[in-house]
């Protein structure tokens, strides 16, 4: 941010928004892998402004400290009992003192606004010369919208609320978004005589508006070139509607890039993702959150990758992955499942139905299928057979087992930890490996087979498989009989 930059915004952050039916504040709630309150504070720092001010009161230490992990260098203030986005905005301008630049106001529950829309409203303003200007929009249905009410030379008259209009008021379909770019002595001086005569007692903001007029001065309006995008969110239809919109923008943005994306309906990507040229994402596939996602990659399809790291020409197909990561050249999938703490090296190999948890998986290793791997450090171009469990846990405490470079495993061997097994070392079908295995040794647990004769037919009897076995062994013996 700039200090010479005289643009201050102020992000109103202080409802309670009852509508979401929520424990969590509504700016929280989240679109496109960050809350509300997020997607405005990053269109609000692309305008450089010399200070941004959110204003708080429910719920504020949550909502503070999830505005300050996101935007360290804002200034938070606190809204008093006093209702109203005029008051908010009133203790706004109390923490920017004397500043005399221009204020931008944003509600922290529209979060499809862009940067670009919100330069043009303030070079606008500037152009214009108005002491106030502010967005609107028109809508099929204006219902809870405060209407926009013109004058007969088109300006800006004032604005009035859904619950205070009348009925030819409320047929107005130009609404009012809730963002205006003010010149801050004009505001700080009309805000003073804001009063709480209307339906709900609260000290509006629009009521500037209509202060300004009276006193002679300018004000002018600005139409959103796309409604849906500075609409607000108040209930859970909204907040869906938003990501649905997110989403489709977002999607688009990485085709344009390079990206191929097979089907768009059935693909969500968060805004907090990067994903490089050349990359392919089939359908059903979620990227999310800080997922970064190298050329050439193919992921997808019915894939969900959260916070993972994944490498050039790696592909994942049908699996579900938490901060992982996923090596160059590297398969996974399908039905695989990586925990958090996967680490997969260059041209390694998670198959089917595998999960892993908090192990690295060396260069050129393989576990091919019906595995569990937990707490594992495997070196590199190790092959598991299929049904490998490192046996991990022993009720107290987790171990780790350490498998060393170029072992290969027969199946179904299950590895207590704490284990190591060395470099070369071999293990045959069916072993429990409970000791360390040297380098370049044969880990065995055989027991002689042992057959008992008619068990079936004597602890089963009258059973389908006693009478299989009693024919079977019936036509055993008419075969031996034939033949002496």
């Amino acid at each position: 941010m700039s200090e010479t930059t005289e643009l201050a915004v102020v992000i109103l952050a202080a409802g309670q928004g009852t509508r979401m039916r929520s424990r969590l504040p509504k700016v929280l709630h989240a679109v496109g892998g960050q809350p509300l309150v997020g997607h405005v504070l990053d269109t609000a720092a692309g305008l450089d402004p010399a200070r941004i001010v959110v204003v708080v009161r429910h719920e504020r230490d949550l909502v503070s400290s999830a505005v300050l992990d996101m935007a360290p260098d804002v200034r938070i203030v606190d809204q008093d009992d006093i209702p109203g986005t005029g008051r908010a905005v009133q203790v706004a301008l109390a923490e920017l003192g004397d500043f005399a630049g221009d204020v931008l106001v944003l509600s922290a529950d529209v979060p499809l606004l862009e940067t670009a829309t919100l330069a043009d409203l303030l070079a606008a303003h500037r152009a214009g010369g108005a002491a106030a200007t502010l967005l609107s929009a028109r809508v099929a249905d204006p219902t809870g919208y405060g209407r926009i009410i013109r004058a007969g030379d088109g300006s800006v008259q004032r604005i009035v609320e859904q619950k205070d209009a009348s009925a030819e008021e409320a047929s107005v379909t130009e609404i009012n978004v809730g963002v205006y770019v003010f010149q801050a002595p004009a505001l700080r001086t009309h805000l003073e005589l804001v009063g709480t005569a209307n339906a709900q007692g609260e000290r509006y903001l629009t009521d500037v508006i209509g202060l300004l007029r009276d006193s002679r001065e300018s004000v002018a309006a600005t139409e959103a070139p796309d409604a849906s995008a500075a609409l607000g969110v108040n209930d859970r239809v909204q907040l869906s509607e938003a990501g649905r919109i997110l989403n489709a923008r977002t999607v688009r943005r990485w085709q344009l890039a390079g990206v191929t994306v097979l089907d768009p309906a059935t693909t969500w990507i968060d805004v907090t993702a990067t994903l490089a040229p050349d990359v392919t994402v089939l359908p059903n596939t979620h990227i999310l959150r800080a997922t970064t996602v190298a050329t050439g990659a193919v992921i997808g399809p019915d894939t969900s990758l959260v916070d993972c790291e994944v490498g050039e020409d790696a592909t994942v197909t049908r699996t579900d992955a938490t901060l992982s990561v996923i090596g160059a050249q590297a398969t996974v999938g399908p039905f695989s499942y990586l925990r958090p703490g996967t680490y997969l090296g260059t041209r390694g190999k998670i198959g089917t139905f595998v999960e892993t948890k908090n192990s690295t998986i060396g260069d050129g290793s393989k576990v091919p299928h019906l595995s569990y791997i937990g707490d594992t450090t495997i070196g590199e171009r190790v092959n598991l057979g299929a049904g490998a469990i490192t046996a991990n846990y022993d009720d107290l405490v987790k171990h780790r087992t350490e498998i060393g470079d170029e072992v290969h495993t027969g199946s179904h061997n299950v590895f207590v930890a704490p284990v190591r097994i060395g470099d070369g070392a071999k293990t045959g079908a069916g072993a429990v490996v409970r000791k360390d295995v040297p380098p370049g040794a044969l880990a065995l647990s055989v027991a002689p087979q042992r057959n008992i004769d008619g068990w079936v037919e004597t602890n089963r009897s009258g059973t389908r498989a006693a009478e299989a076995a009693a024919r079977a062994r019936a036509a055993q013996e008419a075969g031996h009989g034939s033949q002496e």
